[in-house]
């Protein structure tokens, strides 16, 4: 088949046929005592195998080597489709958050586009320093959305704290709505960045974080519920007082966890000690039971101190021992 025809059966254009044969892709099996390209069945079949490969999007190259490669099969070549599609997703679902990050920052001039540019350049470098200097270098007003980006997908510690801080100076309704959504995350590591930048958030004495960690105290992730508790308890917010008594427990963060208490205690007088006798008197772990007592210690109130007096008589020796120690302390 000359070349006129290959292309009115296939539908590929002279031109293209003639660029395949160049590179190599496509060439025709024979050629005529003049010269001329003349394409057998088995070229046809490689051309619509190749116009194939392109029409799901796999370069040119590519096409190639996958019908060099004699082992391959059609399976093992649509997973090499399939994975490069995936990473082309990724490529322009990063470009359309960095273009939204430009929009969202709304910018005026071609100079502040260049430095949001420049920022989300550092941010994304694989240098940890930069990355670090970039958070802590942020512009004034900081473009928010890109410090929320940052710091959910952050594991080095020293840039996380880094940009929690420059989030805390500057975060807005936007973010903290931004990072409530993100305690729902599918991935935990993402959820637990979420609430330690909050609980840095509600560090800086800003109230209006105090409605996404209340709603926190009843999520199903128990760090999240344990970092909502105590941001709230170090703040004396009494809701946080019964997840408080699950972490100490639990042993998890006890010792905070009884600190918080004590704030919660003394700004709220009465709140603490019913719910601490129930947790004693519910069988359960001695561990747990010792760890309750030594959270006494924190509540300084008359019905504390009674408690401690009756647990001076508790069977457990170390119960005993503890709330002997507490009671000393507090007759002194």
């Amino acid at each position: 088949m000359r070349i006129g025809e290959v292309s009115r059966l296939s539908g590929v254009s002279a031109r293209m046929l003639r660029h395949y044969d160049r590179i190599g892709l496509v060439q025709p099996s024979e050629r005529t005592s003049s010269g001329y390209r003349d394409y057998g069945d088995d070229d046809l079949r490689r051309l619509l195998q190749v116009e194939a490969l392109r029409s799901l999007g796999m370069p040119l190259r590519q096409v190639g080597n996958a019908l060099q490669d004699s082992g391959a099969t059609p399976t093992d070549i649509l997973d090499r489709v399939i994975a490069g599609t995936v990473e082309a997703i990724a490529r322009e679902q990063e470009l359309l958050r960095r273009l939204r990050q430009l929009r969202d920052h709304e910018p005026e001039h071609w100079t502040d586009v260049l430095h949001t540019v420049a920022l989300l350049q550092r941010l994304g470098s694989d240098d940890a320093s930069q990355r670090q200097r970039a958070a802590l270098a942020s512009a004034e007003p900081p473009i928010v959305s890109a410090l929320i980006g940052a710091v959910l997908t952050e594991d080095d510690p020293n840039v996380a704290g880094a940009l929690q801080w420059a989030l805390a100076r500057s975060a807005d309704a936007t973010a903290i709505s931004a990072l409530r959504d993100a305690l729902d995350a599918g991935d935990g590591a993402v959820r637990h960045r979420a609430v330690a930048t909050l609980v840095k958030i509600a560090a800086s004495q800003r109230t209006d974080v105090d409605p996404v960690l209340r709603g926190a105290l009843s999520h199903r992730d128990p760090v999240i519920r344990a970092g909502a508790a105590l941001a709230l308890g170090s703040r004396a917010v009494p809701e946080a007082a019964d997840e408080l008594i699950a972490m100490i427990v639990r042993g998890d963060g006890d010792v905070e966890a009884a600190e918080s208490l004590g704030h919660i205690s003394r700004a709220h007088p009465g709140t603490i000690e019913k719910r601490l006798d129930a947790a004693l008197t519910t069988p359960g772990d001695p561990e747990a039971r010792l760890r309750l007592t030594q959270a006494l210690g924190e509540i300084d109130s008359e019905d504390a101190t009674r408690m401690l007096q009756r647990l001076v008589e508790d069977p457990d020796n170390r119960v005993r021992l503890t709330a002997r120690y507490l009671v000393s302390i507090r007759e002194h």
